[in-house]
């Protein structure tokens, strides 16, 4: 296979995944949200299967049925479930507008490529680009983290984020198999405590929405 044609694909995928944590900032359905994040991780395991064949390295097809089995069909089917236990099947509410979210998300994806691609100039030329798009999944990630009031769509903020970790580890001839499959696990192990948490508060304070639980911390005092 021609290399220019490689580099597409590879480019093609990575993009996918920056324009699906644009999706994700988007949405306003918690259903919805965790739709496209089961798309968001598929597209991860196309894209570190697509580094495994290019790469020639057999190991990152273990870490792409990882990414596809866990995170594109496990967690978004349990995140589904506690959703559907906790009975939070409203609209999810953003600290600032859509809008400003969005324009802030493009600010930062093209911080990534300023940043990334001079620091990166000595490297292969997949590994530049595709660490660019990788920092900006990251750091999407992070804004959704920040701009979402609702304790489940942070979670899945900060899961996508981890999917851009992926993404840059893979595409970056990255850490070895049994780091991989570690850092999987422990992802696992997280996401238990987290959905943990999650029924607690539930159970606790009847919401999850964290500005309700702010407000209920003042008037406490």
């Amino acid at each position: 296979m021609a290399r220019g044609i490689a580099f597409d694909i590879a480019h093609l995928l990575a993009g996918g995944m920056v324009l699906l944590s644009f999706a994700l900032l988007y949405q306003g359905r918690m259903f919805g949200l965790l739709r496209i994040f089961a798309l968001h991780a598929l597209v991860l395991s196309l894209a570190v299967a697509w580094q495994a064949n290019i790469q020639h390295a057999p190991h990152l097809y273990v870490t792409a049925v990882i990414a596809l089995l866990f995170k594109a069909i496990a967690i978004p089917y349990a995140l589904h479930r506690i959703v559907e236990r906790l009975g939070i099947h409203r609209t999810l509410e953003n600290v600032v507008g859509i809008g400003p979210t969005i324009l802030f998300g493009m600010g930062l994806v093209a911080l990534s490529v300023s940043v990334m691609l001079p620091v990166t100039s000595q490297a292969d030329p997949l590994a530049r680009e595709d660490l660019a798009f990788a920092l900006s999944v990251v750091l999407l990630g992070l804004l959704m983290m920040i701009t979402r009031r609702n304790a489940v769509s942070q979670v899945v903020g900060f899961m996508s984020l981890e999917n851009g970790l992926v993404l840059a580890a893979t595409g970056a001839k990255g850490m070895p198999l049994v780091v991989e499959i570690s850092v999987a696990f422990s992802i696992l192990i997280a996401f238990i405590v987290i959905g943990i948490f999650l029924f607690r508060i539930r159970e606790r304070f009847d919401t999850v929405d964290l500005h309700a639980l702010d407000s209920f911390r003042g008037d406490r005092r």
